[in-house]
């Protein structure tokens, strides 16, 4: 049976509530500032919704996540929980989705977006799909599509017909080349 927030008991869909946006926080910010961890989770929608029997969390209209430096927005969240009630999937979708989080204090804020962006929890791989784009430091890649792997530390860009991957890499500033008379 759907249910919606107006319907379910507070304390059944408060469980829900905290044990997603815990886990979509914690997981995105294993690579982020160490004092994000402690920071308040803000969870902010027009409409929840959770199905018992689907184990599907839906947020929609204006949603956005925040947790020290890490935020998202989306038009929507759907968070898909396995048989044991744990998250298996969290897909965002958006014109476009947005997410920022600071990874480590000598970094600038890393910023992404993509019309969807999807974690899957048991490969640790962020997929962002729809005029994907992430960007740090002044460096940047854009793409159709971005796969990035939280466990391996890697990137996988795909292109297409029209609109081919883009790679921005700024020049080392602690580099410095000799002249023609060196």
């Amino acid at each position: 049976m759907h249910q919606t927030l107006k319907s379910i008991s507070c304390s059944t869909f408060l469980k829900q509530v905290t044990g997603f946006t815990i886990f979509a926080v914690m997981s995105a910010s294993a690579l982020a500032l160490p004092s994000d961890r402690s920071q308040p989770i803000s969870l902010v929608a027009d409409k929840a919704t959770y199905n018992d029997k689907t184990g599907i969390t839906t947020y929609t209209g204006n949603v956005v996540i925040e947790q020290g430096t890490m935020k998202l927005q989306a038009d929507s969240i759907v968070a898909q929980l396995n048989s044991k009630r744990e998250i298996q999937t969290i897909t965002a979708n958006g014109r476009p989705s947005k997410f920022q989080q600071q990874i480590s204090a000598e970094k600038g804020i890393a910023r992404g977006e993509a019309q969807k962006i999807i974690y899957n929890a048991d490969t640790g791989i962020i997929t962002l799909t729809g005029n994907a784009y992430l960007f740090q430091d002044g460096a940047s890649i854009r793409g159709n599509s971005l796969k990035y792997s939280m466990n391996k530390g890697d990137i996988e860009a795909q292109g297409s017909s029209s609109n081919r991957v883009q790679l921005i890499i700024p020049p080392s500033s602690s580099k410095s080349f000799p002249g023609a008379r060196d």
